[in-house]
């Protein structure tokens, strides 16, 4: 059963949990959860540096803490975590001799740190965010995907642009970055189409299908397995907090007809020859890049070894002058541009996600569905860091922003059994 909070935050009947202290009303509300879904929706489209997503991101942040939005201890503690992290990089930055475009770089860093928090403080104010959130997400990268597929199909004469190298990236620069983006919402679909109403299933299937799609043709090997890793978890995890044995015995017929639909699909896109060619190359476990002698890899040591002579690392960007290519790797990436101060903070934030995150899961709140979504799409996003960078993802930041606003929330949630066991 979940429960709800009025307008002075205290706990009545049974119902969606769906506002908290300080949380806008009527208009006001509505105007909010518009904002947010509207700037999940931005997320989408990256092409060009500073994106929509950021610009409106920014005074969507300003506008709701002049209105009053509080930041909670959780938030807080959050907050400062990512300014280590930043600190981290500061300090680095000053082991270098020519600064160039540092600042800026650490500048957005912050910012994306930042936002992380505005999504946990956002969702934490009023929990019907949420599910606006997540319909402008599945809305954007909807499209993003469809603009991958019709320029991997040269559907018309300029949309190359949704390509690179033969690979579909829709609206983002590059599409091992633009195939992760479309793990969550292809999750939230799965879920709603297993547990929500069966009136907008043909929707959601075809939606699931144009992102499935376009997760294909990114021919991303790292979006291919956290796609699986994901998938995987979040499977595990509604099994978990299934007591039904009917719904249980529901899920394990829907995983069947699941993985055999992505089967089907996977076959029919091989029939085409430019299609099994590239997925030919792709499949390959390692690529000549990986194993090079200053290959991914190789690099991957060497960073490490580095990070053992300088404890404040090399400066943000260093590693990719020094040696050609960046480290592909957001751990020794985070040692060489942040320190061991940032790697530190880093980790802690990584752990605390987990953890905080992951004692939440076997329970029954109204959040869980966004829960389970976002932190299994986040494990995986931690093992496709070891192969590439993302600390400028700005998906990663939402997903832990929901990871942690649902935090908030059971920690209110929390405090207010207490309060009226008190009384």
């Amino acid at each position: 059963m979940s429960l709800t909070l009025d307008q002075n935050g205290t706990i009545s009947g049974a119902g969606q949990f769906d506002s908290a202290p300080f949380a806008p009303s009527g208009a006001a509300k509505k105007i909010a959860r518009w904002t947010i879904g509207l700037t999940a929706f931005l997320g989408a489209f990256v092409i060009n540096e500073p994106a929509p997503y950021e610009l409106f991101l920014a005074v969507a942040m300003a506008g709701f803490l002049l209105f009053g939005m509080r930041l909670s201890r959780l938030s807080i503690n959050l907050a400062m975590l990512w300014l280590l992290f930043n600190i981290g990089g500061l300090l680095s930055m000053f082991t270098m001799e020519d600064f160039r475009e540092i600042p800026l770089y650490l500048a957005v860093s912050l910012f994306l740190g930042l936002s992380s928090v505005f999504w946990c403080a956002a969702i934490e104010a009023d929990m019907g965010r949420l599910r606006t959130l997540m319909r402008g997400y599945v809305l954007g990268a909807t499209l993003t995907a469809a603009l991958g597929i019709a320029g991997y199909a040269n559907a018309f004469p300029g949309l190359e642009i949704f390509t690179r190298y033969g690979r579909a990236m829709g609206a983002f620069q590059d599409p091992n970055v633009f195939s992760p983006f479309l793990v969550l919402p292809m999750l939230y679909l799965i879920y709603g189409l297993i547990y929500r109403s069966p009136l907008l299933a043909a929707v959601r299937f075809v939606l699931l299908i144009i992102l499935a799609l376009g997760l294909f043709l990114s021919f991303s090997r790292g979006a291919w397995g956290l796609m699986v890793v994901a998938g995987g978890l979040f499977y595990v995890f509604l099994l978990m907090s299934e007591s039904s044995q009917r719904m249980r015995l529901k899920l394990l017929v829907l995983g069947a007809v699941g993985t055999a639909s992505m089967v089907l699909l996977i076959v029919i896109a091989l029939q085409f020859d430019a299609v099994y060619e590239m997925f030919e190359q792709r499949a390959r476990l390692a690529q000549d890049y990986d194993s090079a002698e200053f290959g991914r890899f190789a690099r991957h040591a060497i960073g490490f070894q580095w990070a053992l002579e300088n404890p404040l690392g090399i400066g943000p960007l260093e590693f990719g002058r020094t040696l050609g290519e960046d480290t592909h790797n957001i751990y020794v990436k985070s040692l060489m541009a942040y320190g061991w101060l940032g790697f530190t903070s880093f980790m802690i934030i990584v752990v605390a996600t987990l953890v905080g995150g992951g004692r939440l899961l076997g329970r029954k709140r109204a959040w869980h569905p966004y829960l389970a979504c976002a932190y299994a799409t986040f494990i995986g996003h931690l093992g496709l860091g070891w192969l590439i960078d993302i600390d400028h993802w700005r998906h990663v930041y939402l997903i832990i922003g929901i990871i942690w606003g649902c935090m908030a929330l059971e920690a209110r949630h929390q405090d207010d059994r207490q309060t009226r066991a008190l009384t």
